[in-house]
């Protein structure tokens, strides 16, 4: 009986979060569906390739300012109530990109140029915030934002156990990982879905945004798939730090 009534309390938590219903389960529904296992292989692929090496590291960096660049710009334009509902201000990464630029070159701002994946992105984003239905980019946001608060920090741990001093720390060269204005990481999540449950959006827009969520999963797959850095060695990296915390008992600082 105490089983069952766990069981049941756990049910009813769960009926309660606002991931549950709405515009929030089928975002999190559309995109986790329509993946196939080769995308999802591509994705993670592409994720050690940017653990590879130093320079992989700051070009996804660099990728990841233009895309916030332009989607954050598209926000400040924007005059759009569905939008304005969801551009929560602790959620912005431009000046945390900015801080990780400076410390991987400080001369960023002349010489810095997007790659051909990612100006295919920040096109997207502009011809998005641009047509007729803006709210479109409640797809980037959803993707991009909620993304980060999830794996940020796994991401930032990684980085730092793969590669060690040479990205930086929360300062610089892993600013954009950190979410210092959000202290409860899951009641912040809860509030950004209840605000978007709450939007004021037919059918059709609806499952336009599911659509939009799953066109910018393909467009990070391509500045994944830009990237040289080696996969395999990163890997090893990481599991060569784990084994090493197991035996030794060693912090971040040690397996660095």
């Amino acid at each position: 009986a105490p089983a069952a009534r766990t069981r049941a309390v756990r049910a009813t938590a769960q009926d309660a979060s606002p991931r549950a219903s709405g515009l929030a389960l089928q975002l999190d529904d559309g995109t986790r569906k329509v993946h196939s296992v080769a995308e999802n292989t591509q994705f993670v692929t592409g994720f050690f390739k940017g653990l590879g090496d130093a320079g992989s590291f700051s070009q996804l960096t660099a990728s990841f300012f233009y895309v916030y660049e332009a989607m954050e710009r598209a926000l400040d334009e924007s005059s759009n109530p569905t939008l304005d509902a969801l551009d929560f201000p602790q959620l912005r990464r431009l000046p945390g990109l900015e801080r990780d630029l400076d410390f991987y070159s400080p001369d960023w701002r002349a010489t810095l140029k997007p790659s051909r994946a990612t100006a295919k992105y920040v096109t997207r984003i502009e011809e998005v915030a641009a047509s007729d239905t803006p709210e479109l980019l409640v797809g980037h946001l959803y993707s991009r934002y909620l993304g980060d608060l999830f794996g940020g920090q796994m991401m930032s741990g990684m980085a730092r156990k793969s590669l060690g001093a040479a990205v930086g720390d929360g300062k610089g060269g892993l600013a954009f990982y950190e979410f210092s204005d959000i202290a409860d990481t899951r009641g912040f999540i809860d509030e950004w879905y209840t605000a978007l449950n709450a939007l004021d959006l037919d059918a059709a827009t609806r499952e336009a945004i599911v659509e939009e969520a799953n066109v910018v999963f393909r467009l990070n797959i391509e500045l994944f798939d830009e990237l040289e850095g080696n996969p395999i060695k990163s890997v090893l990296a990481l599991a060569l730090g784990a084994l090493k915390e197991k035996l030794f008992g060693g912090g971040d600082d040690d397996a660095e």
